[in-house]
């Protein structure tokens, strides 16, 4: 017997996959989701009842389908509806009764059934101000960018309101795995004949036809592109396609795409690529990815894999066929008559249009002439390029346009609204630097083991979440099993990412995203880790012993950790040629390229981010010349107590261990 699958016999039947799965639900068919497949003869069962349906059955009238509505008791018409209030991280017991319309000696009575004494000019801080507007039929919400303006921005669109808008799709995966390649053959393959060459400006996004729908698509460098966005709270993906090429298999930066997607909780569709390949092995891929939760529906899971070719362009049209059938069952809707409201996905200051910004439409209607504010960015929009870098008046929802008419550059990530007028967008972008200062002034700190009891026991962490790097798969494993048995009734320990090899950048975005800790086995934070994690008060913890890690983890959620010493990194040096002195060994000829290195300080080899040593210094020189330190940009001659083994290339990192003050 020949089968179907669901979503294909929705597609033949005219209706949605979510109507047809809907359908069979009732009449107890056991399908699992639009991939599941159903014999033919159950397929022509539902074709038959859908037909007399459609053509036996005569529609209900609005009276018939109003009687058959349950109606509501009289005590739920008549039942208050809870009304929300926009209040700032600090206010004052007279401004809060203003805002709610209270008389301020009610507040002040109700705080002293709260056992709180105040009068009338004290401040209360948020928290505080939430519960005691609670108890008056007010849901409260702390004032942020989104909400400088007016309410109507924070409240929810009507259902009716609503139509349906296009996905909007990113493309991950490892390097060479063919991400730019296969965005160049969907663009090729899909882009109109009469606009072949139009696309001339490139805007961080393009827009593909396919079978009457649009799609859009994200040219984001990469996943650390995917996670700042994220990070500032700018959630812009609907669906994530992971490129893997069949010959090379899942490789570091795969896995890391797969935990970047995942911890945004957006559907990934695999795009299984370099099937002409002699070597390839489609199915090696998906035994692969299987062992990281990404099943193919044909093993019972629910992810879909197409098996493409960008080099030749074969299987885009199935890949784009996929993408609107996730996005059909997504459901992905948006208000197109109200003010837009969008994200910013690239800005830069041109030189002869002065501030121009990509924006990403989420809701609403840009149009040519709109008051806009984004951060502590105003203006008006003066002109709009699309994709293809035509001029158009107006962009909707999931639509990318390139905007011109800002008054400065703003940040990638920022949210853009339209407001009434220039006035009123000035004020608020006004209102931003105001509250961005404050937030600066008063940052609440990310989590870290130091401060992970207290966050513990005022009931602000339940989730400990960590990103963990190792020199080997033998040890990340080893060290995952034994942290998440480290997991208790408060905290669930949580490792959102692991890998192997040295803590870069990417791993310092999703811990500032995901409002995590790094631990590093072996392994150290490259420079540029190492300074973002500072700019983002990420805390990287590194490690020679799995048993050290335990503790310092169990001992930190147990409020016993005390750290007495903290590592202080002098400086770092590489290893650029190696010779050999009698008596004393191997010596490096290096180049300091950062800070200083110390004769008293302790050493460190690290070679391809992984720590092969740990030692003295046995002799410091310049020239012939024992010296105490040599400086950034300067170079020397480094021999290492009890270790010859070394390469050029290597990365020398002097460091001391400081004592902490206890407070």
């Amino acid at each position: 017997m020949s089968k179907i699958r669901v979503y294909e016999l929705a597609k033949k039947l005219g209706i949605s996959s979510k109507k047809l799965i809907s359908i069979l639900e009732d009449l107890d068919v056991d399908i699992k989701n639009h991939m599941s497949s159903l014999e033919d003869d159950m397929a022509q069962l539902i074709m038959d009842l859908i037909s007399e349906e459609k053509g036996g059955k005569k529609p209900k009238t609005e009276a018939q389908k109003s009687a058959e509505l349950p109606r509501k008791s009289e005590e739920e018409i008549n039942k208050p509806r809870v009304q929300k209030v926009i209040l700032p991280p600090k206010i004052s017991i007279k401004d809060l009764g203003t805002r709610i319309s209270i008389e301020p000696v009610k507040l002040i009575r109700k705080l002293m059934d709260f056992g709180l004494m105040v009068n009338i000019n004290a401040e209360i801080d948020f928290e505080s101000a939430k519960k005691l507007v609670k108890e008056f039929g007010y849901e409260a919400e702390e004032e942020n960018q989104l909400q400088l303006s007016n309410q109507q921005e924070v409240e929810q669109d009507r259902p009716e309101d609503l139509k349906p808008r296009p996905p909007v799709v990113t493309v991950m995966g490892h390097v060479d795995h063919g991400k730019t390649t296969l965005l160049d053959a969907i663009r090729e393959t899909k882009v109109a004949a009469s606009e072949a060459g139009g696309i001339t400006q490139h805007i961080g996004a393009s827009q593909i036809e396919k079978d009457g729908k649009t799609i859009v698509f994200l040219d984001t460098p990469g996943h650390e592109a995917f996670t700042a966005l994220r990070a500032r709270g700018a959630k812009v993906t609907d669906i994530v396609v992971l490129v893997v090429a069949a010959d090379d298999g899942v490789m570091p930066q795969t896995i890391e795409a797969i935990n970047h997607a995942k911890a945004a909780g957006v559907p990934i569709i695999v795009a299984v690529n370099k099937i002409d390949k002699p070597n390839a092995n489609p199915d090696r891929v998906k035994q692969q990815l299987a062992e990281y939760g990404l099943i193919p529906e044909e093993w019972g899971g629910d992810t879909i894999f197409v098996n493409v070719s960008a080099k030749n362009r074969t299987g885009i049209d199935h890949l784009l066929e996929m993408i609107l059938l996730v996005a059909e069952m997504a459901e992905l809707k948006a208000n197109y008559n109200r003010k837009a409201v969008g994200v910013i996905i690239e800005a830069k200051l041109d030189k002869g249009r002065g501030p121009v910004a990509t924006v990403l439409v989420q809701k609403g209607t840009l149009r040519v002439g709109d008051a806009i504010v984004a951060g502590s960015s105003y203006g008006k929009v003066r002109a709009m390029l699309d994709s293809r870098g035509k001029m158009v008046k107006s962009a909707g929802p999931s639509i990318p346009v390139e905007v011109m008419g800002f008054s400065e550059v703003p940040n990638a990530g920022d949210i853009l609204r339209v407001v009434s007028n220039e006035k009123e967008a000035r004020e608020i972008a006004e209102k931003s630097k105001e509250i961005h200062r404050e937030k600066e002034i008063i940052a609440t700190p990310k989590v870290s083991l130091d401060r992970l009891f207290d966050k513990i026991k005022q009931g602000e962490v339940k989730d400990l979440n960590i990103i963990l790097k190792a020199d080997v798969q033998g040890s990340l494993e080893a060290l995952k099993q034994a942290l998440e048995k480290c997991s208790t009734d408060q905290v669930q320990v949580k490792i959102i990412h692991g890998g192997v090899g040295a803590i870069n950048e990417s791993d310092i975005l999703l811990a500032s995203a995901s409002n995590a800790i790094v631990i590093g086995f072996n392994v150290r934070p490259d420079s540029n880790a190492k300074k973002l994690a500072e700019q983002e008060d990420i805390d990287i913890r590194t490690y020679r012993v799995i048993y050290d890690v335990v503790d310092d983890i169990q001992a930190a959620m147990k409020g016993l950790l005390e750290p007495e010493y903290r590592e202080v990194v002098l400086g770092r040096a590489e290893v650029r040629a190696l010779f050999k002195v009698p008596n004393v060994g191997i010596v490096a000829g290096c180049y300091v390229t950062e800070g200083k290195i110390t004769r008293n300080a302790t050493i460190r080899v690290i070679r391809q981010g992984v720590v092969v040593y740990e030692g003295r210094i046995l002799s410091l020189k310049r020239f012939k010349d024992d010296v105490r330190e040599v400086m950034s940009g300067f170079e020397c001659g480094i021999a290492i107590e009890k270790f010859n083994d070394l390469k050029e290339g290597d990365v020398l990192e002097a460091f001391i261990n400081k004592r902490v003050e206890q407070q």
